[in-house]
């Protein structure tokens, strides 16, 4: 007898259909997990100790801002930022430099400004990129300085 109420363990719902959908949503991220272990692996051989020793100087303000400019001239995906800051901490970076870069990788658009202007109107875009901006920068200062106190 059909009532018209909808089967909610039918074909859409079921297990297999949810498999599926899944599998298809892991497909989708597995190239972008082998570029970034192919682009760290190639950063590690391309880019020595000595070349990022050089750029980050151990002050932990000149740092901070480094890496913040750093991070929001590049675009990056969350996903990548564990790998790649792992990475930056064993070649010797300062906490500061790797908690902005990474804060500021994610948050701040420079690279995608065009499209945002475009998409969301110049006002609302200069605004969050200033925002990102000094929240990436306070962001970073204050994860090291907590971290330092903590026991």
């Amino acid at each position: 007898m059909d009532d018209g109420r909808v089967n909610k363990m039918g074909p859409k719902n079921g297990f297999l259909h949810q498999l599926k959908k899944s599998a298809i949503g892991f497909l989708h991220v597995v190239p972008m997990m082998l570029t970034v272990i192919l682009l760290v692996g190639l950063i590690k051989v391309l880019v020595t100790a000595e070349m990022l020793s050089a750029l980050f100087t151990g002050n932990p303000l000149l740092d901070t801002l480094i890496g913040t400019f750093a991070g929001g001239v590049s675009a990056g995906q969350p996903i990548a930022s564990y790998i790649l800051g792992g990475e930056l901490l064993d070649q010797g970076i300062s906490l500061y430099a790797v908690s902005a870069f990474l804060l500021s990788w994610v948050t701040l658009g420079i690279v995608q400004l065009p499209m945002e202007v475009e998409m969301f109107g110049r006002r609302f875009t200069v605004a969050r990129n200033l925002l990102s901006l000094l929240f990436a920068i306070l962001l970073a200062l204050l994860t090291t300085v907590t971290l330092a106190l903590l026991p």
